[in-house]
């Protein structure tokens, strides 16, 4: 019998210890210099970039070189970097006088406010033509109060001296170092933040990124896993906790565990009443609305959603696991053999994350028509799923699993309706969701659509545009749809990124182009947007993804003619 060792708390003890000491001096330091530490962190992601992406492949299976490597260029060092960018835009608008948030960017819209987020900047415009996100405020909220309310910790309001404890999530690397951007420069804390053991080889380019802030005593980062983290979660020297994981690990802190754990949750009397925040992801769901649709626009859109599934292997919180069709569009068995073709063509690559394995063969041995493709058995598709309590409807694969379900509909206004109130009905999760839909489509059904986007509860909705683009864009919050609480928490509470620090956020739409340049002259959606570089299918995403990280922790234009070239030839 083994006999683990006992936990070293005093690292843990110091670490605390160091950043209560040094929580006033982080509220206390002014804008400009907040504004200079950013400036002098995007250089340090700029020159650590290749490493990290590097590390990165490595633990996942293959090598810097690989195709498979693009994604690591946005998860990591892009992503950063971008969000970066979009702390820096608005702080310096705060520093120049002006309000965070531009008054012609907040209007009302059918009795509700919305901002628009995206694009900010010329270079937005250019480098993602067609992509747009606007906010939507909580029913209620007045123009003149979105306005007011943003950015209270640069406005009057800033937050008290405190702790913030960040649970790093193992899965995508920007994950925790945005977390703290968020923790820092949104609600004014100074930051542990504990590396999660999947991807704590991570932990020494944070280091690095993050070097001012370890010097002045603002972050502090620790490894370990569940003993740690229970541990510090506990901690008298800890105000307030992130964590990004599972609605299993929010309840475990919050309530304990076992039958005592589910006897405070009923009770409402929680082992932990810290204030918390958490992004838990949920079973996301992929809207199909059948349209005119050309054999481009199947093979397209097809790779777009394979891209939603198999990105980062399908460790993803918002991979797509349940595409919804309508049962009777003739489009749709066209739209499933571009799939399988899709699934069926991409090169090798495993599953890395713990436990991905036996959760794929639960899904195959509870579906034995599943359909397995690649030598690696580890792309899924069970083409129709009818059983209410299936598994693949109720609980989240976390790997590459698809499943589809046809539903009814005699029209598109009734299928839509019929897609919205299963995705807000019957999967759990409210993090983010897609729907795709022809323009003309749109055009020609535009209040069915409109209800479909004002109807759907997840934090983030993207239209031709697979949700997980607003993790990236940093003005974006991201988080659950608001409504959950700690006894039944879903997929967590609160929004970080959230870059113009808006507040009463209900949720992010996003939209992109339904077909890339230049065929979406033919479709009703122009732009000069090619096919984007994190599809599964780009051919030059990680020359193009290395590019757009050099330029965005380095505004020269001269980097951008060899972004468009290498765009234009994915």
């Amino acid at each position: 019998m083994t006999v683990a060792s006992p936990l070293d708390t005093a690292p843990l003890d110091q670490a605390l210890t160091d950043l209560r000491g040094r929580a006033a001096s982080w509220t206390a330091t002014p804008l400009a210099e907040r504004i200079g530490l950013l400036e002098r962190l995007l250089p340090r992601i700029g020159d650590g970039a290749s490493a990290m992406v590097a590390d990165s492949a490595r633990a996942k299976g293959y090598d810097a070189g690989s195709g498979w490597a693009a994604e690591d260029w946005v998860t990591a060092p892009w992503a950063l970097a971008q969000t970066v960018g979009a702390y820096l835009h608005v702080l310096r608008r705060l520093a120049a006088g002006r309000d965070p948030v531009p008054a012609g960017a907040v209007r009302g819209r059918d009795g509700r406010t919305v901002v628009d987020v995206f694009p900010v900047t010329a270079t937005d415009r250019l480098l993602l033509n067609g992509f747009t996100a606007e906010v939507w405020t909580l029913p209620g909220t007045t123009r003149e109060q979105v306005l007011a309310r943003a950015a209270g910790e640069y406005r009057g309001r800033p937050g008290e001296p405190a702790v913030a404890l960040v649970l790093g999530a193992g899965n995508v690397p920007a994950i925790t170092p945005l977390d703290i951007l968020h923790k820092l420069y949104a609600e004014g804390q100074v930051v542990l933040a504990k590396m999660n053991p999947v991807n704590a080889h991570l932990r020494p380019h944070f280091e690095k990124v993050f070097a001012e802030f370890v010097e002045r005593g603002w972050v502090r980062f620790v490894d370990g896993g569940a003993a740690e983290g229970a541990y510090l979660t506990g901690h008298d020297d800890v105000d307030t906790i992130h964590v990004t994981g599972s609605e299993r690990t929010h309840d475990a802190i919050v309530w304990g565990t076992g039958e005592r754990g589910e006897e405070r949750r009923r009770a409402d009397t929680p082992l932990n009443d810290k204030p918390f925040t958490s992004e838990l992801g949920g079973v996301s769901p992929c809207i199909v609305a059948p349209g005119p649709w050309s054999a481009a626009d199947f093979r397209f859109q097809a790779e777009h959603i394979v891209t939603s599934k198999l990105n980062n292997s399908g460790h993803n919180c918002v991979a797509t696991q349940i595409l919804l069709v309508p049962r009777d569009w003739d489009g749709t068995e066209r739209l499933l053999a571009e799939i399988r073709r899709v699934l069926g063509e991409l090169p090798r690559r495993g599953p890395y994350y713990p436990g991905s394995a036996d959760r794929l063969a639960a899904v195959t041995r509870a579906h034995p028509e599943a359909e397995t493709y690649g030598d690696d058995d580890c792309r899924v598709l069970v083409p129709d799923l009818a059983d209410a309590d299936d598994p693949m409807l109720t609980d989240e694969v976390f790997a590459g699993a698809l499943g589809v379900v046809r539903l009814p509909g005699e029209d598109v206004t009734a299928f839509l309706r019929a897609a919205t109130e299963f995705a807000n009905e019957r999967l759990p999760g409210t993090l983010g969701a897609t729907l795709l839909v022809h323009p003309r489509t749109e055009r020609a059904h535009r209040s069915a659509v409109e209800e479909a986007v004002a109807g759907l509860r997840y934090g983030t909705l993207g239209v031709n545009c697979w949700s997980a683009f607003g993790f990236l864009l940093g003005y974006t919050p991201w988080g659950a749809f608001p409504g959950h609480d700690r006894r039944d928490i879903g997929s967590g509470v609160g929004f970080v990124h959230n870059a113009f620090l808006l507040e009463d956020v209900e949720k992010t739409v996003l939209r992109a182009p339904f077909a890339p340049a230049p065929r979406g002259l033919l479709t009703g959606s122009p732009s000069l947007s090619p096919r984007p570089p994190y599809y599964v299918t780009n051919r030059t995403g990680r020359t193009t993804m290395q590019r757009l990280t050099a330029y965005a922790t380095d505004r020269r234009l001269s980097r951008l003619p060899g972004i468009f070239l290498s765009a234009l030839r994915g």
